[in-house]
């Protein structure tokens, strides 16, 4: 082939290539997904937790981790695995969140829940649910299916039932464990003892003994945040507050900024601990926007936030954080959180005391 016609046919080549590549957007970079999970913190100690009390949590927490690590292997959104891995939490009697969560000093639960999207920042939050088996969706249905980010009580579960979730009778989050460390509370503070709840099960003929230690979940909650492989993460927490709480209180968990929040512009935040102190400090937003505006890594936000600001208020908790370049972190200022936390090709981080990695 003359010289001539190899260059006309190489430039032609060229030509359709630059053409076939007009308005073809290019490929966003593939991220890691990871995820982070906690199950409550408090006064988590080894002295006063039985040696299967303490795999009981592990195995759990493992279980719920690995559930939302499949969720996100699959190519589900931070959101999915967010709400995936809480509805796991919810449905366990060892956490304070839906089934197993502590009773009020009327002897009811009230369930709150919140959920966000670091894409967009919407946001969904639920507070003195009674009858929606899984707060943490009815979070999410507010969040897509809603203009609002926040309903409170028979509403937000009417609103549950609208949206097509399952509703069950209050007594479905009984457990005899939660009811009689209310009753074992309120001799000792000499308040009145109410009336067991209607449709519980007849007492048993043995009281029923503690399995962790006695405080352990005064202030639990659950919550997860991820990062799926668009790079978009999540946030999300389910709680039944504080044992023996009164008149409607509602703390930090479902307050977007205080016990939950995410943007992709800076961090996903999930936090446990005495709700009054985190809203007061906003706790999810500080940690983010020390990331963001002071560009501080994730791991030193959470402890300046944690260990100082926190602490200068006399308030006890602890944090779980992510970002969307795959930092991972979690801080807490008491004897123990249960945790775990997992990013794609790594091995699985499990913990529960203060003296653990």
């Amino acid at each position: 082939m003359p010289l001539r016609m190899i260059r006309f046919t190489i430039c032609v080549l060229v030509a359709l290539a630059a053409w076939a590549a007009v308005g073809q957007s290019p490929q966003p970079p593939a991220h890691h997904w990871a995820i982070v999970v906690h199950g409550g913190a408090g006064v988590i100690e080894r002295s006063s937790m039985k040696p299967e009390a303490e795999a009981a949590y592990r195995s759990s927490i493992t279980q719920a981790t690995e559930a939302g690590a499949k969720v996100l292997a699959q190519g589900g959104t931070s959101v999915d695995a967010v709400e995936a891995v809480i509805q796991i939490l919810e449905d366990d009697p060892l956490f304070n969140a839906g089934r197993g969560a502590v009773f009020t000093a009327d002897g009811k639960i009230e369930l709150d829940a919140a959920i966000m999207d670091g894409s967009n920042l919407k946001a969904g939050a639920v507070a003195g649910v009674t009858r929606t088996r899984h707060p943490i969706s009815l979070a999410r249905a507010v969040m897509e299916k809603s203009p609002h980010v926040m309903l409170i009580g028979a509403g937000a579960d009417a609103f549950g039932a609208q949206s097509g979730l399952e509703q069950v009778d209050p007594s479905f989050f009984f457990t005899e464990r939660r009811w009689q460390s209310l009753v074992r509370q309120l001799q000792k503070e000499g308040r009145p003892i109410p009336a067991r709840p209607a449709g519980a099960p007849p007492p048993p003929p043995v009281p029923v003994a503690e399995i962790d230690a006695p405080s352990a979940h005064k202030y639990g909650t659950v919550g997860v945040v991820a990062l799926d492989r668009a790079g978009n993460i999540a946030a999300g927490t389910s709680t039944g507050g504080t044992q023996a709480k009164q008149w409607g209180r509602v703390g930090d968990s479902p307050i977007i900024g205080a016990g939950t929040y995410a943007s992709n512009q800076s961090c996903a935040v999930s936090a446990t601990g005495t709700g009054e102190y985190f809203i007061r400090l906003g706790v999810a937003r500080e940690i983010c926007n020390l990331v963001y505006f002071k560009g501080m890594p994730l791991q030193q936000a959470a402890d300046q936030v944690i260990h100082k600001e926190l602490e200068a208020l006399h308030g006890d908790g602890g944090v779980i954080a992510i970002t969307p370049d795959g930092q991972l972190a979690w801080s807490f200022n008491t004897a123990g959180m249960f945790r775990a936390k997992l990013a794609e090709g790594g091995k699985l981080q499990i913990g529960v005391y203060n003296d653990e990695p």
